[in-house]
């Protein structure tokens, strides 16, 4: 199955080792690296946006350099540097909370659920964010909450009134003014466009 994109990250299972990954931004990428892993000969217990639990058959290490180098080959990172590995955790958090959102209400609170998630301060969060890469956290979220509107726009089965409200906009002024700073557009005129120029960018290059 390749729908695990769930918010809930668990623990390790007993004895694995749990792997931090940049660049998984898809419910298709969660496929590649299940099956990467698994033809590396390592069991593979569990796949999550951002990362992976494995052990080996003989319970030692895996093969580092070998692991490095097929996520690689995919398209894949592997993050050792902690600090990295905390500013890809905070990028995975909010993609999957803005482009695979659960049920129920859409959270506006984006600084609380990363401090409950993360355990850390936003402070020490925000700054970290921002100096590893050159934008605030703030400005990462309105660029993909700018991405999810051109998907649910491409689709054509809601107004653009209805996309500010599911993506937890309090108007659509609010959506539009956001939306034009990020594609020069607001989203009636890139509606307007047409289904050619609806593409989405890739998540992977927003990231």
């Amino acid at each position: 199955m390749i729908h695990d994109v769930s918010l809930t990250h668990t623990l390790p299972a007993p004895g694995a080792y749990r792997l931090l990954i940049k660049n998984m931004v898809c419910p298709q990428c969660i496929r590649v690296v299940r099956e990467d892993l698994a033809a590396l000969g390592l069991q593979v217990h569990h796949v999550a946006l951002g990362e992976a639990d494995v052990t080996t058959p003989d319970g030692t290490a895996p093969d580092w350099e070998a692991v490095r180098t097929r996520l690689l080959d995919a398209g894949f990172a592997l993050l050792e540097d902690p600090k990295a590995q905390l500013v890809e955790q905070i990028k995975t958090l909010l993609v999957t909370l803005i482009h695979y959102p659960p049920p129920g209400p859409r959270l506006l609170n984006y600084s609380a659920y990363l401090e409950e998630h993360l355990s850390r301060d936003y402070h020490h969060l925000s700054h970290l964010f921002s100096s590893h890469e050159g934008l605030t956290i703030e400005k990462f979220i309105i660029r993909q909450k700018v991405e999810r509107a051109k998907e649910l726009i491409g689709y054509g089965e809601l107004s653009v009134t209805e996309v500010a409200e599911q993506l937890g906009y309090s108007s659509l002024a609010h959506l539009s003014r956001q939306f034009r700073q990020v594609t020069g557009l607001t989203p009636t005129e890139f509606q307007k466009l047409g289904p050619a120029s609806l593409a989405r960018r890739s998540l992977d290059s927003l990231i």
